[in-house]
């Protein structure tokens, strides 16, 4: 229980989806005032589910929301709004084309005389709130214009805007840098001053602790925990969410490099403003040996991984596979030699989402065989499909009600593991991986790292890119550090010190 007095309690919670998941079993959650309570749990343990209960998105089979002690019934997201609860989600829910105060005005817009709309009023009273809440944003930006850390404090602008006291953020820094982190960390310590109480829902263990003034800890549909920071560390949490214990550290073990599999010479690239944003980049990876990029994003790790595996094509340069140029070539034909990659936005370009489970497993190998045969070798295998499907699912602790679902309907973390399952085939000879862990929880974490690791000792040259330095520094045999475009540190695993790696990161040079 909080010392706070509670402005939300939660009591009895149960929902059930359709083929008999339980996702919500009797759970009870309380929230103080000005308190900022951490919501940990696996991926599909229900963390999600409940908030979705609370704004109203989804409607409970059992319990009682009770606000500032008074039972209260949430028909619908205007319900939650109206009686003061802000949500972020994880995937952003802005409009790209409009501008950050038409977004968040978007249906309490201000009118004038005969009904005009007033956007200078709004754009000033939104410069206005996003001063005291401490971050600079020009109302009048394209959304898509904005970084992810942009959006997101145009999300939290909108919840305040419309008179948010209760603010659930779902997964808020799974998209973020560091930096990005402690700014938004700074914004919601500024707002649980200014009276807000805030829902915090990750799998983070380090920013939990840092961030939290209570933990609860949910797995598998019901509480089983609820802790305060000083009362706790990283392997009881761990504990707690996966029911076991967790390895918290890499265990990477002695690598073997073998000859250059891949290799990247002088690679020049624009990025889709048609600046150049890839300035000569050299780098290789060996065979059984995992190479690490850091970096703040937008340093050009996105266009750099994209020309490795053929989605973008770059204005200079060369990029071999074991000695053969295949700067021309496609991404199928890249595939076909050996290449694997999972990208970093798993929505936009790992899955289809209105696709069922056993498309998206086998969504890169539907022409070959078993998944394809028949008259001319185009006509497709359902069985073979489905078998794969529940084979990898299976592999890789797929949480959902049955193969037979959208991936859409699946949690973050567990589309991710669909896009890692099908991407950590057996016969790789590069294997590309931008951000493997966003999203996951750490048992999800601990089995990622330990295929990553698998797939290098068995030969694999494996290209890590990750916003996470400590996942670069824990996981990789060698660091590369790009900056605006260009490799300005090279460290061996030994040898890299984080605050070293760092100062490379945000400033290209090293300190002397």
């Amino acid at each position: 229980m909080s010392d706070k007095t509670s402005v939300l309690e939660m009591r009895g919670i149960t929902k059930r989806f359709p083929g008999g998941t339980l996702a919500n079993d009797a759970i009870d959650l309380e929230l103080g005032e000005r308190e900022i309570h951490a919501l940990l749990g696996e991926n599909g343990a229900g963390k999600t589910t409940l908030m979705n209960i609370l704004y109203g998105l989804v409607t409970p089979d059992e319990g009682e929301i009770r606000i500032d002690g008074t039972p209260v019934a949430i028909q619908g997201p205007a319900d939650a709004i109206a009686r003061g609860i802000g949500m972020v989600h994880q995937h952003f829910m802005l409009v790209p084309v409009l501008s950050v105060a038409e977004n968040v005005v978007l249906g309490q817009e201000i009118t004038g005389v005969g009904g005009v709309l007033d956007m200078r009023t709004a754009e000033r009273r939104i410069r206005e709130l996003a001063e005291r809440l401490g971050f600079s944003v020009d109302p009048g930006t394209r959304v898509n214009q904005l970084s992810l850390g942009q959006q997101q404090r145009v999300e939290i602008l909108k919840a305040i805007y419309r008179g948010a006291r209760i603010l659930v953020l779902d997964e808020p820094t799974a998209v973020l840098t560091p930096q990005e982190t402690r700014e938004i960390f700074g914004v919601l310590r500024r707002l649980r001053q200014d009276g807000t109480s805030i829902i915090f829902i990750s799998h983070k263990l380090d920013e939990v602790l840092e961030i939290a003034d209570r933990i609860t800890v949910i797995r598998r549909g019901k509480v089983v925990g609820s802790r305060k920071p000083a009362q706790t560390n990283k392997d009881e949490l761990a504990e707690l969410m996966v029911g076991r214990a967790v390895s918290l550290r890499v265990d990477r073990g002695q690598s073997h490099p073998g000859d250059v599999t891949l290799e990247v010479v002088g690679l020049r690239a624009l990025d889709d403003r048609r600046h150049e944003i890839l300035q000569g980049v050299d780098l290789n990876v060996r065979a059984g040996e995992i190479v690490g990029i850091a970096g703040v994003g937008g340093n050009g790790q996105d266009e750099l991984v994209e020309c490795v595996v053929g989605l973008r094509k770059p204005n200079a340069g060369a990029i071999r596979l074991a000695g053969r140029d295949i700067t021309r070539q496609s991404v199928e034909g890249r595939r076909d030699l050996g290449i694997a990659y999972v990208p970093a936005d798993r929505q936009r370009f790992g899955l289809v989402l209105p696709y069922l489970l056993p498309d998206n497993f086998v969504l890169t190998r539907y022409g070959e065989v078993p998944y394809a045969g028949g008259l001319g070798g185009f006509v497709r295998q359902d069985q073979p499909i489905r078998n794969e499907a529940g084979r990898l699912a299976k592999e890789f602790d797929v949480r959902a009600s049955s193969l037979d679902v959208a991936a859409s309907t699946l949690s973050g973390g567990n589309q991710q593991k669909v896009v890692v399952a099908r991407e950590f085939r057996h016969d790789l000879r590069v294997l590309v991986v931008d951000q493997p862990t966003r999203g996951l929880d750490v048992g999800s974490i601990e089995f990622i790292h330990k295929q990553v690791i698998e797939r290098r000792d068995a030969g694999v040259a494996v290209l890590l890119v990750s916003a996470e330095l400590d996942e670069v520094l824990d996981l990789s045999d060698r660091i590369l550090v790009m900056y605006r475009g260009r490799i300005v540190g090279t460290f061996a695993a030994a040898e890299a010190q984080r605050e070293k790696v760092g100062l490379l990161m945000a400033t290209g040079e090293a300190r002397t």
